[in-house]
């Protein structure tokens, strides 16, 4: 065993198949940063973080995201454009590739784990090129003690090579880029990208697959937090829809930022042991937490820096997924260990750009299944090419691209927990209001807020709702805080006959959108989608 935080090459990488490489184990972050700096691969912004730039990917690439078909995994995945198949003998030669490739070079490589309970913890073993991916890893991932580190034994590896390009002709890749994983080997294999949150999906992504078909637990895409008096809320939500913003409660505990497992012992588990915010527009005034964690350990992805190293949160020249990463602990108030009781509240969040849905709504069982695998949100003008109006943005269980099993699998054991604990599921809106995108506003962070506050606090049990003539679901007539005509989302459109018809246009694409699913799904499910 090698001590810790020190450069050695007596820690021998031969067994998967990297020979003679210069070996940095266990390197703590501060030393991650100093050498990323050295290296002019980086550079220290004025609070103290460390500013990267990922290269040619800002983002994930689903596109290029596989897995490999063998006995594991052929009659389990939900095969299709978002689980691609890739042949094991194709993968056995990358592999090959991949570690030539990084023998008799420098790698920076980092024993951790995911899983905040330890009876669902999987040991990783993380093997870098770059010394700020595996400063990533130690934020990213759950940190072992000393002791720990003993006897550590990975039960998975993730090779990560930003610098190896695939030959897509003889490698069996779509580009020169790849992020792929093998359950059988249980390897994740990444290549061609130097987008850190490859890195995290990966393993992620492999637990989605194993929690469910082995562990009998719901892996989730959220956020979680916790009150005083120990009642778990959980956040699901895609990117852009608020998760992080409002997960991070100064009156209630975080418990995990984007991952956790909902165990049939009825705990919720963080995968991780930090958070990868988002930091377009970011402001201490609006998200003072993520704001005050942007500190020495914290890595800052594709930010524009003036000459005295301070940020433009606003500019988007480089990417609109401008990023950062810090361990949990930058976080003031946490749940130590990362695990809540079982959760009282749900809340699926959506940032509805049609201006359509209500700012908070009530759902039934069947409504909180349809919804759950519809995922839905939306892109609005000017965030991607050709975009000029709003486009509706379905992800089912608000993670297709990480899910290997078939959406209803994770909806039914969804749904069963509700029953069984008699949790509240919540829509909340972070969108539009009084018109679609480019004539309504945003919905103000304080409400949204306020609505969240008031249903955690019991505040809307006993309040008399109205249900929405098209989607069906239960809207507050009343909430602390908010004011009433905002609750309903027709009353804030100056023409009513206008948002009649934009909704029944949302209301159209939802029903296309789930036709997919129509023969997996059940009557209480398929009931709760829109009118038609």
């Amino acid at each position: 065993m090698v001590s810790n935080n020190q450069t050695t090459n007596t820690l021998s990488l031969s067994d998967y198949g990297i020979n003679n490489a210069t070996v940095h184990y266990q390197l703590s972050s501060e030393e991650l940063h100093n050498i990323t700096i050295e290296k002019g691969q980086g550079v220290e912004t004025s609070s103290g973080a460390l500013a990267i730039k990922t290269g040619e990917f800002t983002g994930r690439s689903p596109q290029d995201r596989f897995i490999v078909k063998d006995e594991v995994t052929k009659d389990e995945v939900w095969w299709g454009n978002i689980n691609i198949p890739f042949e094991q003998d194709k993968f056995d030669k990358l592999y090959k590739k991949v570690t030539d490739y990084l023998s008799e070079k420098e790698v920076f490589v980092r024993d951790a784990y995911a899983c905040a309970d330890p009876a669902y913890r999987l040991n990783i073993r993380v093997v870098n090129e770059y010394p700020w991916s595996n400063m990533f890893a130690h934020n990213m991932f759950l940190r072992p003690t000393e002791d720990e580190l003993e006897n550590f034994e990975e039960d998975w590896l993730v090779i990560n090579a930003p610098g190896f390009k695939a030959n897509p002709e003889e490698d069996g890749t779509r580009q020169h880029n790849f992020a792929i994983l093998n359950f059988g080997k249980k390897i994740a294999l990444i290549g061609g990208t130097g987008y850190t949150g490859e890195i995290k999906k990966g393993i992620f992504s492999a637990l989605n697959f194993i929690l469910p078909v082995d562990k009998k637990t719901l892996p989730m895409h959220c956020s979680a937090n916790i009150g005083k008096k120990g009642d778990t809320a959980i956040f699901f939500g895609l990117s852009g829809t608020g998760k992080t913003t409002l997960s991070a409660d100064p009156a209630r505990k975080l418990i995990g930022d984007d991952e956790h497992g909902w165990t049939k012992e009825n705990k919720v588990f963080n995968f991780e042991g930090g958070c990868y915010a988002k930091v377009i527009n970011l402001s201490k005034e609006n998200e003072p937490d993520i704001f005050n964690a942007i500190k020495p350990g914290a890595i800052l992805e594709n930010v524009v820096l003036d000459e005295n190293g301070d940020i433009d949160f606003d500019d988007i020249s480089i990417t609109q997924n401008t990023r950062v990463s810090y361990p949990i602990y930058h976080i003031k108030d946490i749940q130590q260990p990362s695990i809540g009781e079982n959760p009282k509240n749900i809340f699926f969040l959506t940032a509805d750009a049609f201006g359509v849905l209500p700012p908070i709504s009530k759902l039934t069982p069947g409504q909180a299944a349809y919804h759950f695998i519809s995922g839905y949100t939306a892109k609005v003008a000017g965030t991607e090419a050709g975009i000029d109006e709003p486009l509706p943005s379905f992800s089912a269980c608000f993670g297709a691209p990480f899910m290997p099993l078939h959406p209803t699998r994770y909806a039914e054991m969804l749904s069963k927990k509700m029953k069984e604990n008699g949790v509240n599921v919540w829509l909340v809106n972070t969108g539009w209001t009084g018109g679609p995108y480019g004539t309504g506003s945003r919905m103000k962070l304080k409400f949204t807020r306020a609505m969240i506050t008031a249903a955690l606090d019991g505040k809307l049990a006993n309040v008399s709702f109205k249900k929405h003539d098209i989607f069906g679901l239960e809207m507050p007539e009343e909430c602390p805080d908010v004011p009433k005509e905002v609750l309903n989302p027709r009353n804030t459109w100056s023409d009513s006959t206008a948002y009649d018809k934009k909704a029944e246009t949302l209301a159209s694409f939802f029903n296309d959108n789930f036709k997919k699913f129509e023969s997996y799904a059940n009557d209480e499910i398929l009931a709760g989608g829109p009118i038609k």
